[in-house]
């Protein structure tokens, strides 16, 4: 099924129910009254959702028309939201640009980072940027939502534990990731408010592109009306989401509703190198960060700049049909 969360001027807004084209939806606020709530008790609600999913499909209950500008990011906010490291090429590319060296750990360990969750923007928001030195950079990811999770879950329990399945656009700033690393603790500034697609869906939705928790199909970044990036998260992906959810509750229990990124999709170029832009025939990046690195490579310096006011960025994913899943993000960076 496919679940959304509309503004209606709350906090955490109001769940309804959307057809699988995206096209209609009918409030589900009878059965659970946010996404949260659903999560909460998923074992009870899941099946009513379910139902209610059914009838919206065959059109047997009163449905209005669904505008993806008007939802916000499944989860408005959340208690835990936390990215990993499942393309260790990004992680490659990355490090290299700061001159660091990838740990061999990080091929076995994921690498992972808590975020902010406290306020996430809304699939079609503004991204308030207030100073271009800080280096404003999209990732295209993809994301799940869990149930309880209990600590000290394998791999194999954690698949189970994962309910709904979402894009991401993890807003970085680059420029501010040096300094804040400097000091041993890790992220903070440089993470601000990322945002989810305007749909969560559950793992069943997606059929035979789901599979061993990763979903193998094009992530597609545009950035300013042009094609950027076409990875596939199914193909160069170290870690599994469900190893990613294994990983986040080695040693703590994971509260329904938190949510786990895959961190940003990366595909090496068809020779292990780091492949080539969209426009040059390759499947690009969903970063601007990769492609910098990449330009370094062959000029000695990165000609791609990162966004600035003006720039936009398009995050979605479509099925083998060529039907989207999940809706898009579609983001304009402006003046904070």
């Amino acid at each position: 099924m496919k679940l959304a969360t509309l503004k209606d001027g709350t906090r955490d807004g109001k769940l309804v129910v959307v057809s699988k084209d995206l096209t209609r939806y009918c409030a589900a606020d009878n059965i659970a009254p946010t996404m949260q709530a659903a999560l909460d008790n998923w074992d009870e609600v899941a099946p009513k959702l379910e139902a209610l999913y059914t009838d919206v499909e065959h059109q047997a209950v009163p449905c209005e028309r669904f505008h993806e500008r008007e939802a916000h990011s499944p989860l408005p906010r959340a208690y835990q939201w936390a990215d990993g490291s499942a393309y260790i090429n990004h992680v490659e590319l990355v490090r290299k640009a700061r001159g660091a060296e990838v740990p061999e750990s990080f091929y076995h360990d994921p690498l992972m980072y808590q975020g902010g969750s406290d306020n996430f923007l809304a699939p079609r928001d503004d991204i308030p940027l207030k100073d271009t030195k800080w280096g404003c950079d999209m990732e295209g990811e993809i994301a799940v939502i869990t149930d309880d999770v209990p600590m000290g879950v394998s791999s194999d329990e954690a698949a189970g534990h994962i309910k709904l399945v979402m894009l991401v656009n993890d807003v970085s700033l680059r420029g501010l990731i040096p300094g804040e690393l400097a000091k041993g603790f890790g992220f903070f500034q440089s993470k601000p408010a990322s945002a989810f697609s305007p749909v969560a869906v559950t793992p069943d939705e997606l059929g035979d592109a789901w599979q061993g928790s990763v979903i193998h199909l094009p992530l597609m970044v545009d950035y300013n009306g042009e094609p950027f990036g076409r990875a596939n998260a199914g193909v160069d992906a170290t870690f599994s989401l469900a190893d990613l959810v294994a990983h986040a509750a080695k040693t703590r229990d994971l509260g329904a509703g938190t949510i786990i990124g895959s961190g940003t999709v990366s595909n090496q170029g068809p020779d292990g190198d780091p492949g080539k832009p969209v426009s040059e025939g390759g499947l690009g990046y969903s970063c601007i960060a990769e492609i910098r690195m990449i330009e370094t490579i062959a000029d000695g310096e990165a000609k791609t700049r990162f966004m600035a006011p003006g720039d936009t960025v398009r995050v979605e994913m479509k099925d083998a049909e060529g039907h989207s899943i999940f809706g898009a993000i579609e983001q304009k960076v402006v003046e904070a």
